[in-house]
């Protein structure tokens, strides 16, 4: 209702008791801002056609209500078209929860606990695709749960099922590589978002593990990497079904996997780090060349913030409210269109260059993008580059007064955490952009 006070968050992603040092989030939902389930049904005809410049403008200025959080965030990573009806997206949704279904029953065959509840931290074979003998990998299956049923003992030990597996001959290489990750995966798991009550679950943990082991099954150039839980979770808790939270996840990482394809020469942030000091040195030739000096003029130091998208750095509740706030700035109408055909042809591309789209249909960063034809170029810049920048920005005064070493960068950037508002930061990051684009062009 107008009026009404603003309402914390907080509330809607538990925190464990014990954990007192974790920092309280700065979203409020603030009714008439953010947008809200009645404002989102609104935005839909009877068909189902979405008004998406209504539904961006209402995330910008205020961003997403939790309880409707899920679905929103699907359209703004492209896994359904604004211009779609309902009965096209629930025919969509169908067509990917048995094509999830049909990957995770691969990875089941090769491995049984992919979907059992289960998961493992502990190496199942050596890189030559030998069985390794770990108690830790039984006990994990057993979980303590008392004797095992006869079928559960066929599944039990990854040693007798991988020596069956070796006994038809040689491991492919492709076969190997993904047991190789799947312990990592574990690892990586327990450690994520360990704060919250959500994952006090075995049955969340599992899930988070299946669609990260699913994924790395999928992604033959990419894998898994570590990170990519901390991408992976909140779509675990926004969607209820697992195949939509891997298909979240699955869009999120189109954006992103190309800051985890590694050589053996160079990492694939690189890219986006070597970006960031350009950027910098264009708004900011001061800091940039303090900065340089330092060592620092490889900008490792921000190699985080890009990786995981600020987890580190807002709150549990905040990072959701600032990716949200980012996508709906760089939202691209098109999204959906590239993402269903990866292929398309020059022509079709042609094509769809001709049919004119309304400007309120982009998101506020996009169409920036349009206006100076940066969206042509081959690789836009996306909002997080930027958003790096402002934080850089915002604390130039203490990096050159007080950073006498990359030690010391590092400590003015740690001491931010729990303390940016996702709303300013984008708002600077916008700015940057606009000033950007200004002196580039005149370069």
């Amino acid at each position: 209702m107008w009026g009404s006070a603003a309402e914390p968050a907080d509330s809607y992603y538990e925190v464990r008791p014990e954990c007192t040092d974790v920092p309280k989030t700065q979203f409020k939902i603030k009714p008439g801002k953010t947008l809200s389930a009645r404002r989102w049904q609104a935005a839909f005809s009877t068909e189902g056609y979405l008004d998406m410049g209504k539904v961006l403008n209402r995330i910008q200025r205020g961003g997403i209500h939790p309880s409707i959080r899920g679905e929103v965030w699907e359209f703004l990573l492209g896994c359904y078209h604004a211009k779609s009806t309902f009965d096209e997206r629930e025919h969509i949704q169908q067509r990917r929860r048995e094509q999830y279904a049909t990957w995770k029953e691969e990875c089941r065959e090769l491995f049984p606990i992919v979907g059992s509840g289960k998961f493992i931290t502990a190496p199942i074979i050596s890189e030559h695709g030998q069985p390794i003998q770990d108690p830790l990998v039984l006990q994990q299956t057993n979980l303590g749960r008392g004797p095992l049923t006869p079928q559960e003992t066929a599944n039990a030990s990854s040693v007798d099922m991988i020596k069956e597996l070796t006994s038809h001959g040689t491991l492919d290489k492709k076969v190997i590589q993904w047991m190789l990750t799947l312990h990592q995966i574990g690892l990586d798991v327990v450690r994520t978002d360990r704060t919250l009550v959500f994952y006090e679950k075995q049955e969340n943990l599992s899930k988070l593990w299946d669609i990260l082991a699913v994924y790395a099954w999928i992604d033959k150039d990419v894998g898994y990497c570590q990170g990519m839980s901390d991408l992976c979770s909140p779509m675990i808790m926004l969607l209820q079904d697992e195949a939509d939270s891997f298909w979240c996840f699955e869009r999120l990482m189109r954006r992103l996997r190309g800051n985890f394809r590694c050589t053996e020469t160079s990492v694939g942030v690189e890219t986006q780090l070597s970006n960031l000091a350009a950027i910098t040195q264009v708004v900011d030739p001061k800091l940039h060349q303090h900065l340089d000096t330092l060592g620092g003029g490889d900008y490792l130091f921000a190699f985080r913030m890009l990786m995981v998208l600020f987890r580190r750095e807002f709150s549990f509740c905040d990072s959701l409210y600032l990716w949200e706030m980012m996508w709906a700035l760089e939202y691209d109408p098109d999204l959906f269109s590239k993402y269903k055909d990866p292929d398309v042809t020059a022509d079709k591309a042609e094509g769809s260059k001709g049919k004119p789209k309304s400007i309120r249909q982009f998101g506020k960063f996009e169409r920036e993008n349009v206006r100076n034809g940066a969206s042509n170029s081959d690789a836009p810049l996306p909002i997080s580059v930027f958003l790096v920048a402002s934080v850089l920005k915002e604390k130039s005064s203490k990096l050159m007064t007080e950073a006498r070493g990359l030690d010391d960068v590092v400590k003015i950037l740690n001491d931010i955490t729990g303390k940016l508002d996702a709303k300013k930061a984008c708002t600077g990051a916008m700015k940057l952009h606009k000033k950007y684009l200004k002196k580039a062009k005149k370069t």
